[in-house]
């Protein structure tokens, strides 16, 4: 069994700062990539950063140059830094993980259980 355990959401006014964490636990072999999407009401959910286990990164367009996606394979944790925040932000973020439980065989996609940020003006 494997588990993402989200931290680090809250409640910031616009141009602020939060850093998400995302742990991840249980039976891991190997992690590969890592991701935090978001959902806003109303909407679907949307790729934010996937950060690769050789650490390349990609960001969608809307957050590239504020938000920051890092990973410390050691705790098996990848972090959002989210800087300059705007009330366009507001969402759950959801923490992704692809991950093998053992050797041989295919990794499976887990996710978290979501952590709520909103962004007042």
């Amino acid at each position: 069994q494997v588990q993402l355990l989200e931290s680090g959401g809250g409640l910031v006014q616009a141009g602020g700062s939060l850093r998400l964490s995302c742990a991840a636990s249980g039976s891991i072999f190997s992690i590969n990539a890592m991701g935090w999407y978001r959902q806003a009401p109303g909407s679907q959910r949307e790729l934010v950063a996937v950060i690769t286990n050789g650490a390349s990164t990609n960001y969608a367009d809307s957050v590239k140059g504020r938000f920051t996606i890092s990973r410390d394979n050691a705790k098996n944790t990848v972090y959002l830094q989210m800087n300059s925040l705007k009330s366009e932000d507001t969402a759950v973020y959801y923490c992704e993980a692809s991950i093998k439980t053992s050797w041989g065989r295919l990794p499976s996609q887990y996710w978290g259980q979501g952590t709520l940020v909103t962004v007042s003006e």
